[in-house]
């Protein structure tokens, strides 16, 4: 909706999503409160009364409903926040005959029912939603006043967000599998925001009309509007994308069986995204763009790297130590790992083994590893962080170039590495074929976009891999979550460590036939404890 009036900014900021320890976090940059005045006598303390908490909504309440921003605002703990909001409410969102009803209050929570009209060049449509707002003591004043969150006035708004009516930025469209089988935010609850900037990236060349309607519109400008109310039907345009409804529909429903988890499929001989599924509160695509430590899932790509330098080989030694010291910093593996010093490089990836990592990153005496070469395997070979093109907003991965104790943690998921399940679905479609194909969710042919491209794995070391990744899955740590799987299959699995979480984040990759699929499940522990489960759901589907 591009084209519609112009609106006020929600609450005043904007949200910046950000990677490091974790999903989804955002950094928003405070202002001056609104809590202003001069204080006059001594101010009350304490929470609010009941009847503060009454006689403040109801004022707030009459004020909004009257289109009265000003006092509205005046009624919060930010009015300079809260007002340009209100007055856009009326104004660019055109929405009139507000009637608020409050619930029954709990403390100084007011749930409410918000009924209206949205009116637009002659056309007319009801607006109806559920929100609540609480009652806060003001930190200057002592009044009773709303806490001001965009989410007073409509509960899916948040900081940076907009609320527009006007003509459609972009046409519907009807996205379909790649089968043609139509892909809906009912059915499919992961893909809504996929869905939504799919429009508005792809709306114009998929051939259909604009409509009239009220939406938000996200900060990001890579994130689509999301419709609230259709005044007026636009044509929808067909967009087929590469999902396929039936590893689509496995990956929605395996990631409810743990909070806070993420799962992609690719489809290793084409590079195309077969699924992506997130369930979290917050809402975040955490499976494209995710930022976080991969764990002993990374291995495959330091493994690669021992190989292709001439380190070790599957067979040759990896001795697997109880502890291992890296420039003054002592690594473990994990509790109740049994040592090996006789140990292949095949035993210790399937054990997962963090002290024969650890101990063969100096390389051999001929060809020895230096702070770049886990750098130089993870771009070149696996085109990570080679500016990929999926067709909506995603991360492609980080494998910083780190000295001291990092050149090591790196080695095994920890330190610097970044990473998502997109990244990792694609680690292990490029570890089973040999040859990098960037993943993506719609035909770069619609835009003549062009895909990352690296140079591979040699046939050797992509042949090496593949056979650890199946010991792993049939006798190694990912046996229990890969249990029933018929086929060609194997895996990796990972946990990374993160500060402040008692319990690691789960990691798993796999493979069966020609589908490749990563998980991540935030504080899951172990990678075949939720992430292995959620990634054999998947690979069940055969694709």
């Amino acid at each position: 909706m591009r084209n519609g009036a112009k609106a006020a900014l929600v609450g005043g900021v904007f949200a910046v999503l950000v990677g490091g320890a974790g999903y989804g976090a955002y950094n928003v940059v405070s202002a001056v409160s609104g809590d202003g005045g001069s204080g006059d006598g001594a101010a009350k303390t304490g929470p609010p009364s009941n009847d503060e908490v009454r006689e403040t909504s109801e004022k707030f309440f009459a004020a909004w409903e009257k289109g009265e921003a000003t006092e509205a605002a005046a009624l919060t703990d930010n009015a300079n926040f809260a007002e340009p909001l209100l007055a856009a409410y009326a104004g660019p969102a055109h929405i009139t005959k507000v009637k608020v009803t409050p619930g029954t209050t709990t403390g100084t929570t007011v749930p409410y029912s918000v009924s209206a009209t949205v009116s637009y060049e002659g056309k007319s449509k009801p607006l109806a939603y559920d929100s609540e707002l609480n009652i806060v003591r003001g930190k200057t004043t002592g009044k009773a006043l709303v806490d001001w969150q965009p989410s007073v006035l409509h509960p899916d708004l948040k900081a940076g967000d907009t609320l527009v009516t006007g003509e459609a930025a972009s046409p519907p469209i009807d996205a379909v599998d790649r089968d043609g089988a139509v892909l809906s935010k009912k059915k499919y609850p992961s893909l809504g925001p996929v869905l939504d900037t799919l429009r508005d990236r792809y709306g114009d060349k998929a051939g259909g009309t604009p409509g009239v309607e009220l939406a938000i519109r996200h900060a990001s400008e890579s994130a689509g509007d999301s419709p609230l109310v259709t005044l007026a039907e636009g044509e929808a345009g067909k967009l087929r994308t590469t999902i396929s409804a039936g590893a689509q529909a496995a990956a929605e429903k395996a990631v409810t069986r743990y909070a806070e988890s993420s799962v992609v499929a690719v489809k290793p001989s084409t590079g195309e995204v077969l699924a992506l599924a997130n369930h979290r509160e917050d809402g975040f695509n955490a499976a494209f763009q995710g930022k976080v430590a991969p764990g002993s899932t990374m291995k495959i790509i330091t493994a690669a790297m021992f190989i292709d330098n001439g380190v070790t080989a599957m067979n040759s030694p990896a001795p697997c130590p109880p502890t291992a010291v890296w420039q003054s910093q002592e690594f473990n593996n994990l509790k109740g790992m049994a040592p090996n010093e006789g140990a292949t490089l095949a035993n210790s990836f399937m054990r997962s083994c963090n002290t024969a990592f650890i101990k063969l990153i100096d390389g051999s005496d001929e060809k020895p590893l230096t702070d770049e070469s886990l750098t130089t395997e993870a771009q070149e070979r696996f085109g990570l962080g080679k500016d990929w093109k999926t067709g909506i907003v995603s991360f492609d991965g980080s494998v910083p170039a780190s000295g001291g104790p990092n050149r090591a943690a790196n080695a095994i998921g920890q330190g610097e590495v970044q990473m998502n399940p997109l990244n990792m679905a694609s680690v292990t479609a490029t570890a089973i074929t040999g040859t990098f194909r960037q993943p993506y969710l719609v035909s770069p042919k619609l835009d003549d976009r062009q895909l990352a491209t690296a140079d591979g794995l040699p046939s050797g070391t992509a042949a090496q891999l593949k056979q650890m990744m199946r010991l792993t899955a049939t006798g190694g740590t990912a046996t229990e979550a890969m249990a029933g799987l018929g086929g060609d299959m194997g895996a990796k699995t990972g946990s990374a460590d993160v500060d402040g979480q008692e319990k690691s984040n789960s990691w798993f990759t796999g493979f069966r036939g020609d589908i490749a699929a990563a998980a991540m499940t935030e504080a899951g522990g172990h990678g075949g404890d939720a992430a292995g489960p959620i990634v054999a759901d998947v690979l069940r589907t055969g694709g």
